[in-house]
């Protein structure tokens, strides 16, 4: 029976699925173990009697998190309290039991979210527990939360559908491990059964004008330097690759192979991901200067760092172009009030100037580009490939989904063979109708029908 060593725990291989865990015991403190579990959960346990001959079996801790040294500190800790008579088993239990959810949310983030969740999932948690959970269920024992309690924070957070979810699903997730660590008992997860609001998902597709005046107010902006290049370009990136705001704001330059034109990013939010570059994407990085000691592609204003912001920036790209749609249409409503500011300004007018001269004369205006985020262009490109009736599964390829449903949210712009039907019976049915078009219409001669059958 070895001494239980990181050395020898690592070197353990995990037992196969649907066999036993297999338990290694420690030759220095009588009764400490692991068990290896076929889902490779490895958590070191510890077997001892008590004064009135009950068996314990208690769970310490999960490897890699509890040390082995550490297991063997809490160990003969524990068998030195039932020497003197106790149980601790049964103390940790009630401490366990006792415990806020103020308390416990330490752990959940500690041995969860920041062990077991990407980074910005982690602190988007831990946002959630300090606004929203915390303030509301902090101060109540973990094992006294019910259903009732749970239900009045969601319906409190109604106003924001999709704030009040996530917040019960990372109760939910609080809970289903509050159980498993023995904190309340099995099956009664207080989150079950309150019913989660409708979100109404919001899809913004860019139009083919949009797009065209959205490239113009880019190359206007760059002509006059009234955007940093590196927020110019990458805006479109955004455009030409799909890519998450992420994706593109962190990316480095060892991770762009032009020679293969593709991006490699070691992780994403659906982890490693290949993007294949089109010529536009390609000749925008081709173009962007690389910054000494600086390894992003989009840099920032600190030294070494990356762009942090566009909201700022995509605001006024957006505004200035919504001032050149309405232009583009002068017989429009807006468009006319573009075209009388310019000729009293002598140039092209603000959005701002706009809004101001609409509410001076009581006009309602459209909203133009002003309600386009940044992530609606890669709904964009994913839109334009659904329109010319690319396959859903090789958008999502190119998207980078690994869940078929995330694309099919496009399947009603595909050109389908159905919809392709559709138009040309329409068109043959339009031209057989139209007097203009009588020659060309190929008569269908029907069978004689017997009607004194």
């Amino acid at each position: 029976m070895p001494k239980l060593t990181k050395k020898l725990i690592d070197a353990t291989p995990t037992p196969p699925p649907g066999s036993k865990p297999l338990i290694l015991n420690d030759s220095d403190v009588k009764g400490l173990s692991i068990r290896l579990m076929p889902t490779g959960q490895r958590s070191f346990m510890l077997y001892y009697r008590t004064g009135s001959h009950k068996e314990r079996r208690p769970k310490l801790g999960d490897y890699p998190t509890l040390t082995p040294e550490k297991a063997r500190d809490i160990a003969r800790d524990m068998l030195a309290e039932v020497r003197r008579g106790g149980d601790p088993s049964l103390q940790r239990q009630d401490e366990r039991k006792a415990a806020t959810l103020a308390e416990f949310s330490t752990r959940f983030m500690s041995e969860h979210a920041d062990a077991k969740r990407k980074r910005r999932t982690a602190d988007e948690y831990q946002r959630l527990l300090d606004k929203h959970i915390l303030p509301a269920l902090g101060k109540q024992r973990v094992a006294d939360i019910d259903r009732a309690a749970v239900t009045k924070l969601h319906h409190k957070l109604r106003a924001t559908p999709y704030q009040a979810n996530r917040v019960l699903a990372v109760l939910s997730k609080m809970f289903n491990l509050a159980e498993r660590w023995g904190l309340r008992p099995d099956g009664t997860n207080p989150c079950r059964h309150v019913e989660k609001y409708a979100e109404r998902k919001v899809e913004r597709f860019l139009s083919d004008d949009e797009l065209r005046v959205l490239g113009e107010t880019l190359t206007a902006m760059e002509d006059e330097r009234t955007a940093p290049p590196t927020a110019i370009a990458a805006v479109r990136l955004l455009v030409f690759t799909g890519c998450r705001l992420n994706e593109i704001i962190t990316l480095q330059w060892e991770h762009v192979d032009l020679a293969n034109g593709c991006l490699r990013l070691p992780d994403s939010k659906t982890g490693a991901k290949l993007v294949h570059l089109n010529a536009p994407a390609r000749d925008v990085l081709a173009k962007l200067p690389r910054q000494h000691g600086n390894p992003h592609v989009i840099a920032g204003f600190t030294e070494g760092g990356h762009l942090q912001s566009m909201e700022n920036i995509w605001q006024r790209i957006r505004m200035r172009a919504t001032v050149t749609l309405w232009e583009a249409s002068p017989e429009s409503t807006p468009g006319k009030l573009v075209v009388t500011l310019k000729a009293r300004l002598e140039r092209l007018p603000t959005y701002a100037e706009v809004l101001a001269e609409a509410r001076a004369v009581e006009i309602k205006i459209p909203v133009g580009l002003t309600d386009v985020r940044l992530h609606d262009l890669r709904h964009s490109f994913a839109s334009v490939g659904a329109a010319a009736g690319m396959a859903l599964p090789i958008i999502g390829k190119l998207l980078g989904h690994t869940q078929a449903a995330t694309t099919h949210r496009y399947a009603h712009l595909s050109a389908d063979p159905v919809r392709r039907a559709n138009d040309l019976i329409g068109q043959r049915l339009a031209e057989a109708m139209a007097a203009q078009e009588r020659q060309n219409v190929v008569e269908i001669q029907f069978p004689a029908v017997n009607v004194n059958r």
